[in-house]
C-alpha cells in the first residue's frame, strides 16, 4: 500500500472523528485547538506523498481549508464531514491524477 494512501486513511479518519457533533468540538477545545494546525501538517505532508506518487489530492486540500477555518463551531464541523467523505473516498478507490491506460 502506498504511503499516500496510508496518509489519506488516517488523516480520514481523524476528520471523521473531529466532526461528530459535541465530542469532536469538545475534543478540539479542550486540546487548546492544537489539533487544527497538526491536521494542518498531516495534510499537506500526504498531498506531498500524494503528487509524489501521483495521487489525488482534492480531499487533502479540502482538509487544509477545513483546518483553517475550522475554529469556527458550527461550519467547522460541516467542513471536518466533508473533508472526511472526500478522504476516504479517495483512500478507498485509489484514484490517480492521470488516466490510466
Amino acid at each position: 500500500m502506498d504511503i499516500s494512501r496510508i496518509l489519506k486513511w488516517v488523516s480520514g479518519g481523524l476528520e471523521a472523528f473531529w466532526g461528530i457533533p459535541v465530542i469532536g468540538g469538545f475534543m478540539i477545545i479542550g486540546m487548546a485547538w492544537l489539533p487544527l494546525p497538526m491536521m494542518l501538517a498531516l495534510h499537506i505532508v500526504t498531498v506531498v506523498f500524494s503528487v509524489k506518487e501521483n495521487k489525488a489530492i482534492t480531499g487533502n486540500i479540502l482538509g487544509i481549508i477545513t483546518s483553517c477555518i475550522g475554529w469556527i463551531p458550527v461550519i467547522g464541523m460541516i467542513m471536518h464531514i466533508i473533508s472526511a467523505i472526500f478522504i476516504l473516498i479517495e483512500a478507498g478507490k485509489d484514484i490517480s491524477r492521470e488516466a490510466k491506460d
